[in-house]
């Protein structure tokens, strides 16, 4: 039978001991000080998490990328602009996103296949450097003025093909680079950087195609930031893989994939709340319509609203990683991108619009660290690279469908049912999947050391391999972090 423990108000005290209203303490001595340590503990558990950043693999590959997208972002400005100034047509502009589409499709998933075969830095820095090669392509072309549309959306292609596979293999490296506890606050810092270098990388690029030979500056500038990433890459240590895997041939591997997110409703829910959120309430091809037709102006402010409010976010984003039920977080976060665009889109305030517009940044960012640590740690590692390449797939292709989703309703419906209404569907859509899915519910990140280590057996497939270690799905990566020293 346990004991019982004396309250301090029945714990004998010494004679000569002082009463409590004689005994100095804290809210005597220091009256106020203890209610001012816990507003700063609780701001500092609040702020942005940095302690992945000590890892110096990570440090160094942050901060590649994050001059690097920068680039990236000043090339998808540029391109756009270099095609209506050969063309004069929007339908050619329409076809540089067309163009990547199915190279992003093709060798995402290709791409990530390959990520669960090889040494993962080496897949990387090659696929990188692919992409480098072709940014020195577009300054050239630029430079000597050749004025070829076809060799513009030739080389976007094979930029998005190369951008593709060096996607799969870099969502594969994190969780091998950090420790699992760490995933999602190196993640958050990811989003960061990239939302930095979306908000940046327009404002450069508008800058540098108004100068003379603008197009070629604006190449070669993104260009100098990528040197940034393939040093990053270079300096990352070995990332070879943990355990054999059976020889199989590239489409069969991808098959594999696919059937192991069939088989895990955790995994495969969570890509669908991604599909809905970028299909059904993604607003951007409505801008330009809304900023002319309802606001008289602001496209801008539209374009970069979502943007800031992940930066936002990301600055009070330390409570992030602390969170065990990511599932019902991720289902709260694309509620909450749902509800603030559909309020949005029935407004007729600029101002009202664009801060209900920061405030789906916000969620966003929340919903797209879920996503991708529920990915990173779900699965084991074998299987990391070919779910990181449908991960490619899904976020650069959902918008895209998005966009035609939203033009094609607008024209039928009109702009408010197009941007409010398929919000709102994509609310009840998501809440409602998601409570049904019980698994993807009551999932906890704790509960990932359960997972299966290999996709279901087919007929002709070798016995199942045995149920994975803790290394396979919460890695430990002191030896990676000594080595990336």
């Amino acid at each position: 039978m346990p004991t019982e423990t004396p309250s301090p108000a029945n714990v004998p005290r010494p004679a000569n001991a002082p009463s409590s209203a004689e005994t100095p303490g804290p809210a005597n001595t220091h009256r106020g000080k203890p209610s001012a340590r816990r507003l700063s503990a609780r701001l500092r558990s609040a702020a942005l998490d940095t302690r992945p950043l000590s890892v110096p693999a990570f440090r160094r590959l942050l901060a590649g990328q994050g001059l690097s997208y920068i680039g990236t972002m000043i090339t998808e400005v540029a391109v756009p602009l270099q095609v209506y100034r050969l063309t004069h047509s929007s339908l050619y502009v329409g076809l540089t996103g067309l163009v990547g589409l199915a190279p992003l499709v093709v060798f995402g998933l290709y791409g990530g296949a390959i990520a669960d075969r090889v040494d993962r830095r080496r897949l990387y820095l090659v696929s990188a450097t692919v992409t480098w090669a072709v940014t020195l392509a577009l300054f050239v072309q630029a430079l000597v003025g050749a004025g070829s549309v076809g060799l513009l959306l030739g080389l976007v292609a094979l930029q998005a093909a190369a951008f593709a596979v060096s996607s799969a293999a870099r969502g594969a490296i994190i969780p091998r680079v950090v420790p699992a506890a760490l995933v999602p606050a190196a993640n958050t810092l990811n989003y960061t950087a990239g939302n930095l270098g979306q908000v940046a990388g327009p404002l450069v690029a508008g800058v540098l195609v108004s100068l003379p030979h603008g197009f070629a500056w604006a190449y070669g500038v993104d260009a100098v930031l990528f040197t940034a990433l393939l040093y990053s890459t270079v300096r990352l240590p070995p990332l070879r893989m943990k355990r054999e895997l059976p020889q199989r041939g590239g489409v069969r591997m991808v098959w594999d994939g696919l059937r192991f997110i069939g088989s895990h409703p955790v995994l495969w829910m969570s890509f669908a709340a991604d599909i809905a959120a970028m299909v059904l309430a993604m607003p951007t091809a409505l801008f330009p319509e809304a900023a002319s037709t309802r606001f008289h102006g602001g496209a801008g402010l539209l374009y970069s609203a979502v943007a800031v409010g992940s930066l936002v976010a990301a600055a009070f984003s330390g409570w992030i990683g602390k969170v065990s039920r990511q599932g019902r977080a991720l289902t709260v976060a694309v509620a909450a991108w749902a509800v603030a665009i559909a309020a949005a889109g029935a407004t007729d305030s600029l101002t009202l619009t664009v801060g209900l517009l920061i405030c789906a940044g916000a969620a966003d960012l929340v919903s797209a660290v879920y996503r991708q640590t529920i990915l990173q740690t779900y699965a084991p590692d074998e299987m990391r690279g070919r779910l990181q390449g449908v991960f490619t797939v899904v976020v650069a292709g959902g918008p895209r469908l998005g966009d035609l989703r939203a033009g094609a309703m607008a024209s039928a419906t009109g702009i408010t049912l197009a941007w409010s209404g398929a919000a709102l569907a994509c609310l009840i859509l998501v809440v409602g999947a998601a409570l049904a899915v019980r698994p993807f519910w009551r999932y906890a990140a704790s509960s990932a050391s359960q997972t299966s280590a290999v996709p279901p057996a087919s007929a002709s497939s070798a016995p199942s391999a045995p149920s994975p270690s803790s290394d396979d799905v919460l890695p430990q990566p002191q030896a990676v972090y000594e080595a990336g020293r």
